[in-house]
């Protein structure tokens, strides 16, 4: 596989990628950021590892459980890990997370995933096998990814996603019945647009109610990145930092 050399958090973190196919881009930085710190700590579906190794990186966790099906992804993860002088504290696991994996049941305090999100049966998906295994999503995607979550997640631990603004209800949906405490927060390109993405913070076997909380603007009307921008994306910045 053809591979880039890449830095984020201002050069703090390097990242082997794929050059074609499913590469790593401001979601994973910022789902990282949105996490509260734990001990434990586990990345579904983490591609190059980059939302694990970012935890890390910010001493967010101390220990990142990486989980991603495919193997020329997961190598590079490992690789990835390595590279950053991170290997001690990361764990790579290949697995679907659909099926039945290796993990301890209620263990960890942290849990991050990035899930695919384009709908397959409205958008035609990449050529590149591995961009289109990453991105596209059928109507049970999520509702799958959150039950593994569910599974692994520690009683009171925090789950993280990062996704679309219109996988809020099915989101909630999921969450229902297992997670509390919800904290849902909009990430918008510029001022007066629409959300771009929406990053969902909820806490295993609470029953608080639902907060929405005041979003974030990545650029402003010119398209100059924003001050919390860059304090996220390249200083490191946790968003309640921001």
């Amino acid at each position: 596989m053809e591979t880039t050399d890449d830095a984020v958090l201002g050069g703090r973190l390097k990242l082997l990628q794929p050059a074609n196919g499913h590469r790593a881009g401001h979601d994973a930085i910022l789902l990282a950021a949105a996490a509260p710190k734990g001990t434990l700590a586990l990345d579904l579906g983490a591609g190059v590892g980059t939302a694990g190794l970012a935890l890390l990186s910010r001493r967010a966790a101390t220990h990142v459980t990486l989980v991603e099906v495919d193997h020329a992804l997961s190598e590079l993860s490992a690789q990835n890990a390595a590279r950053n002088g991170l290997a001690n504290a990361v764990r790579i696991l290949r697995g679907d997370i659909t099926q039945d994996l290796p993990l301890q049941i209620d263990a960890y305090d942290l849990v991050v995933m990035n899930p695919p999100f384009n709908d397959g049966m409205t958008l035609q998906a990449s050529p590149n096998a591995s961009r289109a295994h990453a991105h596209v999503a059928d109507p049970a995607t999520l509702e799958r990814w959150i039950s593994r979550a569910t599974r692994h997640c520690a009683s009171g631990g925090c789950l993280t996603i990062i996704h679309r603004p219109d996988a809020t209800l099915p989101i909630l949906k999921s969450l229902d019945g297992r997670f509390g405490a919800i904290e849902i927060l909009p990430v918008f390109s510029k001022p007066s647009t629409a959300a771009i993405r929406l990053i969902v913070r909820a806490i295993k076997g609470r029953k608080t109610p639902t907060q929405m909380l005041p979003g974030i603007t990545l650029n402003d009307s010119n398209g100059r990145p924003s001050a919390i921008a860059e304090k996220i994306l390249r200083d490191g910045a946790s968003l309640s930092e921001g």
